[in-house]
């Protein structure tokens, strides 16, 4: 694709009352609503508003985060929207890929197209509430969800897209010809078929991952078309983003058939000295002791007689990666970041505040467009995985404010460009594959 022709996709996450930290604490913040849809339609409309090209919600199955199902929070939101993409984050260790099939060609039929899956292979809390006493091994999960992946598309070409017929003088609906068992047998599963619901408007569901461990990026560059990435630096979104797009021409894939979004959390204002003036009322509201117990457990280190403005030990002799069963790449970025910068507590805890490890920003609308054009010309980024601090004001002056600047300098969409999300995102159709084989 040309420079030229070449646009921003924006997704929005959906993440309770916002994405700082202490975002629920600021007047502005509305935690009280969510868990009222309102709450939720009124983000996705005004999202929609301003021509995202989607919503996604993550999910784990362990935790009090109070949040909702995403397939029952997005069906509801399908009904009160038009062109948004819908995303709903799903793993592949605790499900069965018949179920995650046909939840999302549900999803996909009654949005019209609009659905997404975000692969994930899940939290080691998790296990705890499936009957298991660990998380499998990070290896093995990954092994696993290339399987499980691979069914679910087969599930999903199982019926043909004219399988369905609906011949009142001949009394037939369907043409069983055309509806197909896949008798897929692997190493982790094994699945007759055919799916009980013909293929979705998209062919298949939009496939989004957000995993950047080697195993993670490797399943990337094979199965997805969407990436969510943490990148704190240009430099290492440029280097990230030639890395994943390298390793897509032996899948025989494209570069544009892959959109590589890092995390954006912007805290923004009419001027700087406005916007700088909400990130100390943020940092303020934060529960410094709190964010230390959340890190001590995070990193399996006992960090409880720390103070905030005590400077962070080496972990050298900390649990490394090789045993990290959840999220190995962000776990040793933190690591890494640990050790190289030895900032305090309070320094480090303000870093992950903002949004967790992404990009951050505080300034003006017209400055955060500067730098979303940068790092897009620059190939560090195809858009943006926005997280905005707080809600729904954060994104309200994102809308408002941000998008007209990118739609002015000819970076965003000006109108969508098709009813599904394949075609906003600029992705093909996937042919049949059961199809093809039968012909």
């Amino acid at each position: 694709m040309s420079e030229t022709n070449r646009k921003l996709h924006i997704n929005l996450f959906l993440f309770m009352a916002g994405h700082h930290e202490a975002g629920w604490r600021h007047p502005l913040a509305q935690p009280e609503r969510t868990l009222d849809v309102n709450f939720y339609k009124h983000l996705a409309q005004t999202a929609e508003r301003g021509l995202l090209d989607s919503l996604f919600i993550s999910d784990n199955y362990s935790g009090t985060w109070r949040r909702f199902e995403p397939f029952t929070l997005l069906s509801g939101l399908a009904t009160v929207t038009e062109h948004i993409g819908l995303i709903a984050t799903v793993n592949t260790t605790y499900n069965e890929p018949f179920h995650v099939a046909r939840k999302f060609v549900s999803l996909d039929h009654l949005s019209g197209g609009r659905a997404a899956w975000n692969i994930v292979t899940g939290g080691g809390s998790d296990a705890h509430n499936f009957g298991l006493d660990e998380h499998p091994e990070h290896a093995k999960r990954y092994e696993n969800a290339e399987e499980f992946v691979e069914v679910v598309k087969q599930l999903w070409d199982s019926w043909e897209d004219d399988a369905l017929i609906y011949d009142k003088q001949a009394g037939v609906q369907i043409d069983s010809n055309k509806v197909h068992e896949i008798n897929f047998k692997g190493s982790s599963y094994s699945v007759k078929g055919p799916l009980n619901i013909p293929r979705g408007p998209q062919g298949h569901p939009v496939l989004v991952q957000a995993g950047s461990s080697e195993s993670g990026k490797e399943l990337a560059a094979k199965t997805a078309e969407v990436i969510f990435t943490a990148q704190q630096s240009l430099t290492g979104a440029q280097d990230f983003y030639r890395d994943v797009k390298s390793r897509l021409a032996k899948y025989g894939r494209t570069p544009e058939q892959l959109q590589i979004l890092p995390g954006l959390s912007p805290i923004l204002a009419d001027t700087v000295a406005e916007a700088k003036d909400i990130e100390n009322e943020l940092f303020e509201l934060t529960d410094w002791q709190g964010a230390i117990n959340r890190l001590s457990e995070r990193l399996g280190l006992d960090f409880s007689g720390y103070s905030p403005d005590s400077r962070i030990p080496s972990i050298e002799g900390a649990r490394g990666t090789e045993t990290i069963q959840g999220m190995k790449s962000r776990h040793q970025l933190l690591i890494d970041q640990i050790n190289t910068e030895k900032p305090t507590f309070r320094e480090l805890i303000t870093h992950l505040a903002g949004a967790r490890g992404h990009l951050t920003f505080t300034g003006t609308p017209l400055q955060l467009a500067d730098v979303i054009e940068h790092w897009f010309k620059e190939r560090g980024a195809d858009g943006f995985n926005l997280m905005p601090p707080i809600f729904p004001s954060g994104l309200e002056i994102f809308v408002d404010k941000v998008i007209p600047e990118l739609q002015n300098r000819g970076l965003f969409r000006t109108a969508y460009e098709g009813k599904t999300l394949r075609e906003n995102l600029g992705l093909a159709r996937p042919a049949n594959i059961r199809h093809a084989v039968t012909q």
